[in-house]
Order: structure tokens, then sequence, then C-alpha cells
């Protein structure tokens, strides 16, 4: 790769060569797919330390979102040059304590809908006259994945509550946001992450969204009594505010599904202000604000 990776939009390819770029600079790296998109993209997820017991964070969820790609990525790439360069990270050594647990990103949940995002529908497939239609149809821009299912109104952890919303805003059908199926876990993406989480031992989880620059981090009665004191941490070393979702966003999301199923710490970061694609010149500025609050997660 022959130009700065971050200072471009992570378009597919893009991120595919870049993480393979960083698996071959750094073979401490364990670069693997969870599972495939709709229209057969890989879903890639890269690992460091012992990932039978790992910190999870996911970006990309949704396609207008990519700027959590490469915030993810950056980190990444700057985690493996402390761990190589054995630099101490006070009050502890990063490689000594991924080699107690680990750390895993998935870096692009939703990899047709950044392409669709970034290209338009023409990089949908089959599917480009469907979406073609529903953006003609839309005023808003497009965030679901190739068949039109928001993946993060996707997961199952209060759908019945969230298709009740949905109806209620009107939404009944394949959408470029917001519509999250007839059923939960009906996409592949959704799937995949759900059987990652269900394989590894992940202890916390981290879902990644802009903009906002808000933490949530509950759902329901099974979310954990620590979790509260751990994002008020986050929240701290961020400037980020703590929020209680509401509205449409309150059900059926990743960080919902996660503590509903695992009763463990998970959290949603909304990173950023603006509107919706944030643009690639915000990342310097959104990564130096987080650097050391990522810092802090990956290792809890």
């Amino acid at each position: 790769m022959d130009f700065d990776f971050y200072s471009v939009p992570p378009a597919y390819d893009l991120m595919a060569e870049k993480l393979h770029q960083l698996q071959k600079q750094f073979p401490f790296l364990r670069l693997f797919h969870i599972g495939k998109s709709v229209l057969g993209r890989k879903i890639y997820a890269v690992g460091i330390g012992n990932l039978r017991h790992v910190n999870l964070f996911a970006g990309a969820f949704h396609a207008q979102e990519w700027l959590t790609c490469s915030l993810l990525i950056r980190f990444l790439e700057d985690l493996c040059r402390s761990i190589e360069e054995n630099e101490k990270k006070q009050p502890m050594s990063l490689h000594e304590t991924l080699l107690e647990k680990g750390f895993l990103i998935i870096p692009m949940v939703n990899p047709d809908g950044v392409e669709i995002a970034l290209h338009g529908p023409q990089s949908a497939g089959r599917y480009a006259g469907f979406v073609e239609c529903l953006l003609k149809n839309s005023s808003v821009t497009w965030q679901a994945n190739a068949r039109g299912i928001d993946l993060n109104h996707n997961f199952d952890a209060g759908f019945c509550l969230s298709r009740q919303a949905e109806l209620a805003a009107g939404i009944t059908g394949p959408a470029p946001r917001q519509y999250g199926g007839q059923m939960p876990h009906s996409e592949p993406e959704t799937r995949a992450l759900v059987q990652l989480c269900i394989s590894f031992d992940v202890r916390a989880a981290f879902a990644f969204h802009s903009q906002g620059e808000e933490i949530f981090y509950e759902y329901g009665c099974h979310t954990p009594a620590i979790s509260r004191h751990i994002a008020s941490l986050l929240a701290a070393y961020s400037g980020y505010q703590l929020v209680h979702q509401e509205g449409l966003a309150s059900h059926a999301g990743f960080k919902d599904w996660f503590i509903e199923r695992f009763h463990r710490p998970g959290f949603t970061f909304e990173i950023g202000k603006g509107v919706n694609p944030l643009p690639i010149t915000d990342l310097n500025q959104v990564y130096q604000r987080l650097h050391g609050t990522l810092s802090i997660a990956s290792l809890l």
C-alpha cells in the first residue's frame, strides 16, 4: 500500500489490503474471517493475544459510519507497534497483559453497506437495482446491508418491541435504514457476529457508531452492576456523555443482545460530531481524543 490508508475512506478492498499488510508486518496478529456478507464479502476479524479470553471491538455496522473502521484499524496498528517495540504503557505493559487476555476487532461488520455508501448502488451486485429503487424512494442515506436490513436492528434483544417502533414510524419493509427485518438474526452479517461471541469467550463488547460523542452501557435487567463504573471511567477519559437510549435505537442492537445473552458488559460508542458520514479529515481529532480510552477498554 503506497499511500496513507488513513487519508481516504476505507473502501472494502483497501481495508482488506491494509489488514493483510498489518498481518505481514506483525506476525503475532491473527487475521481470519468470521463469515461473509450477503454479497459474499469476507467479514474480517483481527486478534492479538489469548483469543480464548477477549475484549471485542466492532465497527461499521452502519454503511455511512465507515469512520469507525478507520478508527479501529488505526488503534490496532498503534497497539501492534507498542507490542513490537515493547513499550511500557503505565500502569501495565500491553504485551504482558495481552498474553493473559486477548483483543479482537471486527473493523467492518457491514462491508456491503459501506461499499454502497462509498460507491453507490452499482457496488451492490445482484441487488443493485433493488438498492437504487430504495434510494430513489427515500430522502435518507444508506445505512443498511445489501438487502435493506439495518444490522443494528436485527439482533434478538427486544426485537418485537423494535418492530413495533418501526411500524409506528412507518417503516414496514426493506429500507436504507432502521428496518430490522422480519425476524432476528436473519442476516449473515448478524449471524456471523452472534456465532463469534458464542464461540469465543468475549468478556466485554464495544460497538462503534457515529456520531454524537456518547456512550451507552445499559440494556434491561441483565446489565452488570460494574458496567456503570466502567462506562463512567471511559466517559471521564474521553469526555463523552453517558446516555440512556430511547426511541428506535432502544432495542435489537448488538450491545443490547450481548448484554442480554451473556450478562456481561457491553457498550456503544458514538464517535465524533457532525453529519454522517463524518469526513475522513475528522479521524485525527477523533483518534487523539479516544486513544487513551480505547487502550483502557482493550485491557479491561
